[in-house]
This record gives structure tokens, C-alpha cells and sequence, in this order.
């Protein structure tokens, strides 16, 4: 058993199976740029244990070590152990409502899981192995791709993590799990026989949905939660309140102007920043547009649209149907979480806690968000596959 594992192992690995020319060193140069971002705004923002030399050191190196390994693992390989990890990361998620290891850090919200020696948030990496999941599924059911079985069972392999997520009170990364569902529904396939009658369907449920959480007694959102959406849409009437935080981080953007602060003043304490919470992770966007300014934001937004490009030309020329699905499936989940991200520190949309991919500051964002660059990368350097080798001739 032993040896025929090493043996898999070798093949994995050997340099006649992949085509090494393909190798994405683009995309790890453009990651590498935007955790050395990340870093230099972290050691400015003065929290403890956040922004040290060592820890960030070894964060960004941990980082291209894990896009290394995934980059070199076959993504059929990956897919194959597909039902194992889907089953530990459901169990991984509902841990976190039940002692010992289930925590809520230093939030109300149970999302994460303690380790003692780290803090683990098991929905960012479940957001990578449903991705998988749903690309394996769709594999599998493609003589019956085109019929209501397949989308009904393909939404519950995404919903049964995502209702643990939820009852976490973690409702961004399950409308980020939504998205990515949607997503590869769309591009799968499936047809629109299909996903005609359902979207005449969920358009009336989505306005109902809408309609009861505005309701007094409705159980569908948390207290805390409904008073975000409220205060963003009536952000005058919650200026002292639930829009404080969003106030202060549009006011820190805007005094960034043109070129930032970071060149031009040296006094760091001083910056407007400090009077937005959570800084290092879901607002990180607010330091950085404080330092780096207009221009600044611009070449890092331009950063990130490379990293997204990226997904979707890599599911354009993928060699088979599945590495398609798995490339939209990543960079739909980097395409939202950069928006909602952005959007939510610019006040754009109401406030909930997500992190800024490779800018954020947190080991379980970080983590899912290398496995998927290595995850991508090799897909780009696989050998012709199949008969589905484009993007055009798999959605036929």
C-alpha cells in the first residue's frame, strides 16, 4: 500500500507530466507583489502581533510554499479525494457552534475553531473544496447534465456546508459560497431549460425574502445583522451607530487624495485609520488607500484584475471540462470577495466581514487563498486532455 502510494506520488510529480513552459511565474510575481503590500501596511497599522518582520516573513513565505505544493498536486488527483474532504470540512464548519473547539475569537459570531496553537476558520477553505466538489459533480453527471436532478442535487452539495456557515452568523462567506454555486451553474452547461424556470422562480422569493426581513418578528437575519442593512440604507439616521465604522473609513479614504500619505507624512499614530476597527482584515482596504492614495489603490486594484483574468483565461484554455469548472470557480470567488471587500470599506455596500484576498490579514484566508493560485497554476501546466480542451467547446 505504502509503495503504491510513493509510486502516485512520483507520477504526481514527474516533470514528463506536466508542461513546465505554462508555468504561471506571472501570476506568482503578481501575489508575491500583493503580500509584500499586505505586509508593509500591517507593520504601519501598530496591533500587536500583526505586523512584525518575523510573522510576516514567515506568512508570505508559508504562502508560496502552499502555492508550490498545490501546483504540483494534479487537480484529477485532488478531485478524486473529493468526497473525503467535503466530509471533513462539513464536520470542520458544524464544529465550530460545540466546545472544546469551537470559538467565537473576539467576535459574537462561532467561525472559527481553536487550535490553541492558531485560530482556524474552516469556511474559507470550504469555499475551495466546494469549488472542487461542484467541478467533480458536474463531471461526473455529464450524460444527465441537462435535468432538474442534477442542479437540485448540485445545490445541496453547496448548501449543506453553507447552512452551518450560516448558522455561524457568517452570512458573507455563505452569499460568497452562493455566488460561486451560481456561478458554475451557469457555465456548466446545465442549459437554460433549466435555469430558466428556476430563475422565474427565485426572482419572486428573492422580493419576498426581502420584504420579511424588514419585518418585525423575522428570524431570518440577527439583530446585528438586519441593523447593518438598515443603517446602510438610511445612513444618516445611524451615523453615530451602526454606520460609524463605514463613516470613518470613507472620510480615511478620502484624505488619502491623489498619492497618499505614505511618502509625504511620517507620522504614522496620526492617521484617520485608527478610528476604523478591524483594520487588519475586513477594512484593510482603508489603510491602504489612507497611504498609498488614489494612484496607490489604482495599481493594486489593477494587481488584483490580473490575478482575476487569470482564473478566467486559465478556464478558457483548460485542457478538459473540469479544470474549466474549477478556474471559474476560483476566480468567481475572488472577483466577489474583492468587490464586497472594496465595497464595503468604501460604504458602496452594507457592512459585513470579509477578507481582502492576499491583502487581508488572517491564516485561513491566506491559506485558501494560495491553495487556489496553486490549485490554478496547475491546471494551466497540464498536458492535452480529452476531447473538451477549450472553454468554447466544453459549454457547447
Amino acid at each position: 500500500m505504502v509503495n503504491k502510494l510513493k509510486e502516485k506520488i512520483q507520477r504526481w510529480v514527474t516533470s514528463k507530466r506536466y508542461n513546465w513552459r505554462n508555468y504561471d511565474i506571472t501570476l506568482v510575481v503578481v501575489v508575491l507583489l500583493l503580500s509584500l503590500i499586505s505586509s508593509y501596511v500591517l507593520s504601519l497599522l501598530n496591533i500587536q502581533n500583526v505586523g512584525s518582520f518575523k510573522r510576516q516573513f514567515i506568512t508570505v513565505t508559508a504562502g508560496l510554499f502552499i502555492i508550490a505544493v498545490f501546483s504540483l498536486i494534479d487537480y484529477h488527483i485532488l478531485c478524486t479525494y473529493v468526497p473525503i474532504l467535503y466530509i471533513i470540512v462539513t464536520v470542520m464548519v458544524a464544529a465550530t457552534r460545540f466546545s472544546p473547539i469551537g470559538s467565537k475569537g473576539v467576535t459574537d459570531s462561532y467561525r472559527w475553531l481553536d487550535f490553541k496553537v492558531i485560530m482556524f476558520q474552516p469556511s474559507e477553505i470550504c469555499k475551495i473544496v466546494v469549488i472542487l466538489s461542484l467541478a467533480a459533480f458536474f463531471v461526473h453527471r455529464m450524460e444527465k447534465l441537462q435535468t432538474f436532478q442534477t442542479f437540485f442535487l448540485a445545490c445541496a452539495i453547496a448548501l449543506v456546508p453553507t447552512a452551518f456557515i450560516f448558522v455561524q452568523s457568517d452570512l458573507s462567506s455563505s452569499v460568497v459560497i452562493f455566488v460561486i454555486l451560481a456561478m458554475m451553474l451557469l457555465t456548466s452547461g446545465i442549459g437554460r431549460k433549466i435555469l430558466g424556470p428556476v430563475i422565474a422562480v427565485l426572482v419572486p422569493v428573492t422580493g419576498f425574502l426581502v420584504w420579511y426581513i424588514f419585518q418585525p418578528n423575522q428570524s431570518l437575519l440577527s439583530p446585528y445583522q438586519l441593523r447593518r442593512i438598515t443603517g446602510w440604507l438610511n445612513p444618516d439616521s445611524q451615523a453615530l451607530g451602526t454606520m460609524y465604522q463605514q463613516n470613518n473609513s470613507v472620510l480615511s479614504i478620502a484624505s488619502g487624495k491623489l498619492y497618499g500619505k505614505a511618502l509625504l507624512e511620517e507620522a504614522a499614530e496620526s492617521r484617520n485609520y485608527h478610528s476604523v476597527g478591524v483594520i487588519e482584515s475586513d477594512f484593510i482596504w482603508t489603510p491602504i488607500s489612507e497611504e498609498f492614495g488614489f494612484v496607490g489603490c489604482l495599481v493594486i486594484l489593477a494587481l488584483l484584475s490580473v490575478v482575476i483574468l487569470k482564473c478566467f483565461f486559465t478556464a478558457k484554455r483548460a485542457k478538459d471540462y473540469l479544470g474549466m469548472m474549477i478556474a471559474i470557480g476560483i476566480g468567481s470567488m475572488f472577483c466577489f470577495q474583492i468587490f464586497f471587500n472594496i465595497g464595503v470599506a468604501t460604504s458602496i455596500l452594507p457592512n459585513t466581514g470579509l477578507p481582502l484576498p492576499f491583502l487581508s490579514n488572517g491564516l485561513s484566508s491566506l491559506m485558501s487563498s494560495m491553495m487556489a493560485i496553486g490549485i490554478l497554476i496547475n491546471i494551466r501546466i497540464q498536458p492535452n486532455r480529452g476531447s473538451n480542451n477549450s472553454f468554447a467547446d466544453s459549454i457547447k
